[in-house]
């Protein structure tokens, strides 16, 4: 078997692919060695879940002419693939194998994409408690980061940030409601793009939100996520803005800083080096929300996960669970398995708000105003706005839930306008990665792209290698 780096790029893998030096095959098997060695028996990353026992036969028999030329791929386990659980990290799904590809799954497949396994995750997508662990599901344990065992790898696409980093795959596929793709993306060092919501197809994906729920491509570079996010969209010239070296102005919101010394160190040195790099920036001042925002936002996705999950339930386990109320039952006559570390007090309080109505549409009307006008001053004279992101990965405990009181408020508005956002990484600050977030208008990806291209090109960071520090 010839050894390939893990971190060399997809767009150079696939160019290997179809020169001859190397295969499908030999990605594969490199692929599920690394796995082995750091995700298993070694570091106990534990960001893969499930392997797909039919990538073989893929890798074996993919027609390298097509766009993504049989390289492995992970997507996270609340897609739905034939061959893997799409369990969400709950027990209660487990016995219901997959009948089908979804969409996305389709369309990778379709494009030569080897599915080869899928990703940890948090619980039901981090929306079970307030005391849940980033990482951590009944199903797959928890997923550490790899630039620190004890830290968190971010939620709640835990898995995808962390097995990109650690190197086991070129590509992964990850999803977002508010921030579950720029944080993984953000604390282990990677790209991440959300794009607009309803652009990328969500049936087989298990839900939370229909108004802010979008599957999304993680990658170390941002032409290689580009890539990906063509082949999820069914569409073109993601790639090629990824190459362009296009004038662009760039809008600095002011109050999308952490409050943490070494992050806005870092997003400020940036700052001078973008400005040093010939991109226009201008200053935007964005007051932060008060408090109602971020309520009213949390209210909504629990009326739309009331109506959604049992919409999507009642399908996938042919009746068996029809609604949230039943997989809290199930919790419930399951402690050993769900209720270990922390309860699941959220499900309690979508159930009491219960579905879509009359104050949920009021809620969610007042929502959409504000970030939609927040986003449309702020961007009235630039292309994209960018700002810190998160502040380095906390220490994992479990049961402790998570440490988001350092974060910026950047996923916010986009996530309740449905409209792009991305991370690229920005530094590392205590021995550990941080990343810088850009924000488009709806629909506009290829700005998206082509902004933070510009942004890696400029930083010059190159490849982040995880320190494996235990």
């Amino acid at each position: 078997m010839t050894h390939v780096n893990p971190y060399t790029s997809a767009q150079d893998l696939i160019e290997h692919i179809r020169t001859g030096v190397t295969s499908p095959i030999e990605l594969l098997e490199n692929s599920l060695e690394r796995i082995s060695h750091v995700d298993s028996s070694g570091y106990a990353l534990n960001s893969v879940l499930a392997l797909d026992l039919a990538a073989r036969d893929f890798a074996l028999g993919v027609n390298s002419g097509l766009p993504l030329a049989g390289i492995p791929v992970l997507i996270k386990d609340n897609i739905e693939a034939i061959g893997l659980p799409a369990t969400a990290g709950s027990a209660a799904l487990a016995p219901f194998p997959v009948l089908r590809d979804s969409s996305i799954v389709a369309r990778l497949r379709a494009a030569g994409a080897n599915v080869i396994g899928a990703t940890n995750l948090s619980e039901w997508a981090n929306i079970r408690s307030t005391q849940s662990t980033s990482g951590w599901s009944a199903v797959g344990g928890l997923t550490a980061n790899p630039w620190s065992h004890e830290r968190s790898a971010g939620g709640s696409s835990s898995g995808s940030g962390a097995a990109i980093a650690a190197g086991l795959v070129p590509l992964a596929v990850g999803s977002e409601t508010d921030g579950s793709i720029i944080c993984p993306a953000s604390l282990n060092g990677c790209v991440g793009i959300k794009p607009t919501v309803g652009t990328v197809p969500r049936d087989g994906v298990i839900p939370i939100s229909a108004s802010q729920d979008s599957p999304g491509s993680m990658a170390r570079t941002v032409e290689d996520a580009a890539l990906l996010l063509e082949v999820m969209m069914g569409t073109n010239g993601l790639v090629q803005a990824a190459r362009e070296d296009r004038q662009i102005r760039i809008g600095v919101v002011s109050s999308w800083l952490t409050s943490d010394e070494g992050t806005d160190s870092l997003f400020s040195d940036a700052l001078t080096i973008l400005n040093s790099s010939g991109i226009t920036l201008v200053e935007i001042d964005i007051a932060q929300p008060e408090d109602w925002v971020a309520q009213d936002e949390f209210a909504i996705l629990l009326h739309e996960l009331v109506d959604d999950l049992a919409a999507y339930l009642s399908l996938r386990t042919n009746g068996s669970f029809n609604s949230l109320k039943q997989i809290m039952e199930f919790n419930l006559q399951n402690p050993e398995i769900e209720m270990q570390h922390f309860k699941h007090e959220l499900f309690d309080q979508a159930i009491a708000l219960g579905g879509r109505g009359e104050k949920y549409a009021q809620l969610r009307k007042k929502n959409v105003d504000w970030a939609q006008g927040i986003l449309s001053k702020g961007l009235e004279n630039v292309d994209v706005l960018i700002g810190a992101s998160y502040s380095p990965a906390w220490k994992s405990t479990l049961g402790g839930g998570d440490d988001f009181s350092k974060a910026s408020w950047i996923t916010m508005a986009p996530a309740i306008a449905g409209t792009p956002i991305g991370c690229v990484p920005m530094g590392v600050t205590q021995g550990l990665p941080v990343g810088l977030g850009v924000v488009a208008r709806k629909n506009d990806e290829a700005t998206l792209i082509s902004a933070m291209a510009r942004i890696e090109k400029s930083l010059d960071l190159g490849i982040l290698v995880p320190t494996y520090t235990k």
